[in-house]
């Protein structure tokens, strides 16, 4: 029987043959390990049992260590693999100051990065964002974990990286053209994560590092956290038997502050609409300044907000790894990988709303008119707010894996593997306030509030009516409240059975086959306690709003600078900027509110049940066939792969919604479905689909440095689970004149289809240095739009359209408020007026729904571009450097000079991206200094675009080995701390500035 090789396994799993990290098991060995060069080894893209050994006979192996090590394994990698493989290995891993793998993935030609709370947290992938890349595990389709906000249940494929340390990780692998032998999902990449086996390299060995971090970005004192790693591996039993485990633990705070605007819908300057701007020769019209022409599109505030956000982070992670070879022919697995982030954090904000009546404003050319400044007026009698609000939110997120794996090779050149995963990830609070909540309180009596855009910080500023002091803690009133409680949890149960032939001819080369069956059920649940008082908790009257003010002792609230928080972003030392306000104590707040006045029932427990619970069940057969030939060309071995992948989905959709029973009008311009908690409603919808997915890799070696690849494929994307799940649900706002929203979801929905070519030229004039430039073109169907139905649901009408309000107004004129309307009603309809609100009657007009339901739009969208990268290493020097740039382009554009009533159609996330390293590794010294950015893109936005504007990044660290197996180093991650921003049509019309400081860390390792 031949020797279970790396080079049968290679092909057992994805069809190729390249190197092996074999001596770069894991981070914490790196300066230890030692790379192997040659067609030894094998970039798996699923469980692999440890190669055996070469032959030292037989070996031509050539020993480096530290950052070349792992740049000619990742350029192994890359040359050896069949289609479009780039890589990052553990060297890298280690070496950079990444904070977890989304930081590791940007460094990868083509990838780029979001960032959440200063961290990295999705990837992007040839411009094609988080939700279209598959991210495996070992090659096992991994769960996904992202929580909703609580104002809707959580739906998104998107892997969330910021829940993964980049300590333990063996390798990433970033697969960006289809085969029939990868698993599907994933129209921009699939990105396998590599973890070490105890048996990738035999003998007992270890590491502990230790590190203490400092975020420059907190409020207030910069604390020490820490964050500690170990790995431990080991055989025994003649090398046969062997257990690693390694783990993680990191706690950070940080703060973000950020300045938040949100705005009306694009109206053209013909639009006659609440919020538009006046018309000419209308009151109001002569306090616009260059007023956007009748086919220019503008955008007006809906409202702003500083808001100051203190986090703390707590990340643990860890892996259990056994293994046994009790023959050379047989290899079994078992693993057990663990992680959890939780992520506590507490917000202070000051905010404006505009009700769009007294304003002036002055705005740029057009089409796309941008504000310079809008200002709204307001009388002492209308009592205008200046919103205090704080939040504390926290959440968890634990992923939990357990698989197994049996790898054998039979007689007659027949390898066979066998693996088996149960997954599941799991996102919930982890307080009684819930992930996403608001308690407000307001000071009553703004006469006059501006925002202006003529800086990169939009700089909001108000005047109070006389009297009135916005710091005086005693006029502080508590206004409306909402406390959101989400639940998302994702299960994957999967098999997989793959099969490898060796064919000794001289042009087939061997087989693949195989069968995967997935099962993934997730459940998302969410549920909103919210109390509109926004008037006042307990009432809008002058007494009711001192008696609720009286409630909050002074020593409550604590002065937060404003200008402070955003030092060195532009428009920070306007003279006109919010200079104060007030925070405070978020529990102290709501146990006196929940005591007084119930807001949560009065058990102080606001974390609220369910009102919509959704499953999807969505079982998945993908059966596949590959047939690899070799041939002599050019006087060097060439590769030609053909492969056909089947998918059969069946998904099944159930949910159980909230019962919508009537109607109530807060205010003059709020309005509420009320919904019952306890009271929902419950529906099934089913679907199926089938997909054939075709791949054809050729690789051509014309010189015997230089490689020549053309891959075409087909491959495809699962809708979200958000437009996958059924149910109407409707929104509990609708506005005045009677028109609100909901949405259905869609289990017929079929997946994304991309029709991919990929084509690369490929130098590799030394064992780490290469040059290659690549060209990608990817023409995806299956869009999903959004279509609208208006329908009308039973029972809910408005409560402002009815005969009851029609004779209040009769009697008390058309000037009358709302209070003075509310108590009319109240008098002569006896039972209209329940808890200060007007409840709808079956007598007054229905309310209009517009539901907006997902289907797969006839739209198609190419996308094309360039890749090119440089990697090179000035040998005796110690000196080296890694250069890339991606170039995307796509063929469906956003026309901002378009207003919101004009639907179209875009491919969001589009941009160029840049990578640049400069590295030096000598005599036990290494450091390292990279610069990461990433142009503007569309962020989305559908009727409303918004985008996020180009970002760069500088990181730098460096160690020393101060004797052998005793490391110290230090890293800092921002260095020149870049500020981010994003804005809608026009770049005046900001969304959010959000300033971002650096972080540092320094540490010891110990290898072993």
């Amino acid at each position: 029987m031949r020797g279970f090789t790396a080079r049968s396994l290679s092909r057992l799993i994805i069809g190729t043959s390249a190197v092996a990290l074999a001596g770069v098991p894991a981070v914490a060995w790196a300066q230890d390990a030692a790379a192997t060069v040659g067609n030894t080894g094998s970039s798996q893209i699923a469980p692999q049992p440890a190669p055996a050994a070469a032959d030292p006979a037989e070996s031509d192996d050539i020993v480096v260590t530290g950052i070349r090590a792992s740049l000619r394994a990742s350029a192994d990698i890359k040359r050896d693999a069949q289609g479009i493989v780039d890589a990052i290995s553990a060297e890298d891993i280690g070496k950079f100051p990444d904070t977890n793998l989304a930081e590791s993935l940007q460094r990868i030609t083509g990838v780029s990065i979001d960032r959440s709370n200063g961290e990295g947290s999705f990837v992007t992938v040839r411009g094609l964002g988080p939700e279209y890349n598959l991210v495996v595990l070992n090659g096992r389709q991994l769960p996904t974990s992202v929580i909703g906000d609580g104002n809707s249940a959580p739906g998104s494929r998107a892997f969330d990286f910021a829940n993964l340390a980049s300590e333990g990780i063996a390798a990433l692998e970033v697969y960006k053209s289809g085969r029939a032998s990868i698993p599907s999902g994933g129209i921009g990449a699939t990105i396998n994560i590599r973890t070490p086996r105890p048996l990738d390299k035999v003998g007992t060995r270890g590491s502990i590092a230790a590190r203490g971090v400092i975020d420059t970005s907190q409020n207030g004192k910069n604390d020490i956290t820490p964050e500690v790693s170990g790995i431990f591996s080991t055989t025994f039993a003649d090398d046969r038997i062997g257990i690693l485990v390694n783990g993680v633990y990191q706690k950070r705070r940080a703060s973000v502050n950020q300045a938040n605007v949100g705005y009306r819908d694009g109206y053209l300057g013909s639009e006659n609409n609440w919020g538009s701007l006046a018309q000419p020769g209308t009151p109001g019209a002569t306090r616009i300044t260059n007023r956007p022409d009748p086919t220019d599109v503008y955008e007006v505030p809906q409202n702003a907000s500083y808001d100051l956000n203190d986090i703390t982070r707590e990340r643990i992670n860890g892996q259990l790894v056994l293994q046994a070879k009790p023959t050379d022919a047989l290899t079994a697995t078992i693993d057990y990988t663990y992680s959890r982030n939780e992520v506590k954090t507490r917000n202070a904000n000051v905010g404006i709303w505009f009700n769009h009546n007294d304003t002036s404003s002055a705005w740029t050319d057009g089409p796309v008119a941008g504000p310079q400044f809008y200002t709204e007026r307001f009388t002492a009698a209308e009592a205008k707010d200046l919103s205090y609000s704080s939040a504390l939110t926290a959440y968890r997120t634990e992923n939990k894996s357990i698989g197994g794996n049996l790898a054998w090779e039979a007689p007659g050149g027949v390898t066979i593997a066998l693996d088996a995963h149960h997954s599941t990830a799991e996102s919930k609070p982890t307080n009684k306030y819930g992930n996403s909540n608001s308690l407000g309180t307001a000071v009553f009596g703004v006469a006059s509030q501006t925002i202006n855009f003529e800086n990169d910080l939009p700089v909001f500023s108000y005047q109070m009516q006389p009297g009135i002091d916005p710091l005086n803690a005693a006029l502080i009133v508590p206004t409306g409240n909402a406390f959101r409680n989400s639940y998302f949890r994702d299960r994957i149960n999967q098999v997989q059975l793959k099969a490898h032939y060796d064919h000794d001819g001289s042009f087939l080369d061997s087989i693949d086959w195989g069968f995967t069956f997935t099962d993934n059920k997730v459940r998302s649940a969410y549920g909103v306690l919210q109390n509109d008082t926004w008037g006042g908790t307990g009432g809008d009257s002058a007494a009711q709003r001192a008696a609720a003010a009286a409630l909050l002792p002074d020593d409550i609230f604590q002065a937060i600078d404003i200008p402070g928080r955003f030092k060195g972003i532009d428009g920070v030392g306007s003279a006109d900027i919010a200079r104060q306000f007030y925070g405070y104590s978020f529990e102290r707040v709501v146990d006196l509110l929940d005591q007084t006045y119930n807001i949560c029932g009065g058990d102080r427990n606001c974390l609220t049940p369910y009102t919509t619970d959704r499953r999807i069940r969505e079982k998945t057969i993908a059966p596949y066939l590959q047939i690899n030939n070799a041939f002599d060309l050019f006087g060097n071995t060439a590769h030609l792969i053909g492969g056909l992948r089947y998918e059969n989905t069946t998904v099944r959709s159930t949910a159980l919604v909230p019962l919508s029973t009537g109607t109530r009008q807060n205010s003059q311009n709020e309005f509420n479905v009320i919904q019952p908690a306890g009271q929902n409603t419950f529906t099934t919808f089913t679907g199926e689909y089938d997909e054939w997915l075709p791949s054809v890799d050729l690789d051509v070696s014309p010189l015997r440095d230089v490689k020549l690849r053309a891959s075409y494929s087909h491959t495809i994307t699962r809708a979200d689970y958000g437009s996958l799940q059924g149910g109407l649900t409707l929104n509990t706002l609708f506005r005045a004149g009677g028109n609100g929203d909901g949405a259905l979801g869609n289990p017929n929905l079929v997946p994304f289809k991309s029709k991919n070519i990929d084509l690369s030229a490929e130098w590799y004039y030394t064992r780490e240095s290469y040059m290659s430039v690549g060209y990608f073109r990817k023409q995806v169907s299956n869009y999903i739009g959004t279509t609208q139905v208006r329908q009308q649901v039973a029972g809910l009408t408005d409560p402002s359209n009815g005969p009851r309000y029609r004779a209040a107004i009769a009697a008390l004129g058309t000037g009358a408020t709302f209070g003075q309307i509310r108590d009319y009603i109240g008098a002569n309809f006896p039972g209209s007026v329940v808890n200060g609100t007007i409840l709808g009657s079956p007598a007054d007009a229905p309310v209009n729904f517009v539901i907006s339901t997902p289907f797969n739009s006839d739209e198609t969208a190419t996308i094309n571009g360039f890749e090119f990268a440089i990697q090179h290493s000035f040998w005796a020097t110690g000196f080296g450097t890694q250069l890339n740039y991606t170039l995307v382009n796509g063929n469906q554009d956003y026309n901002n000079a378009l207003p919101a009533s004009v639907s179209q159609f875009a491919v969001n996330g589009l941009s160029d991206s840049a990578n640049a390293s400069a590295y030096y590794d000598k005599n036990g010294i290494q450091a390292r200094v990279s610069y990461n950015w990433r142009a503007e893109f569309l962020a989305g936005g559908g009727i409303n675009p918004f985008y996020t504007e180009g970002y760069g990044q500088v990181d730098a660290s460096a160690s020393v080995e101060v004797m052998p197996g005793l490391t110290v180093f230090a890293e800092a991650i921002n260095l020149t701390g870049a500020d981010r921003r994003g804005h809608r049509r026009s770049d005046r019309n900001v969304t959010f500035m959000v300033r971002q400081d650096a972080r540092y860390s320094g540490g010891v390792r110990v290898n072993f």
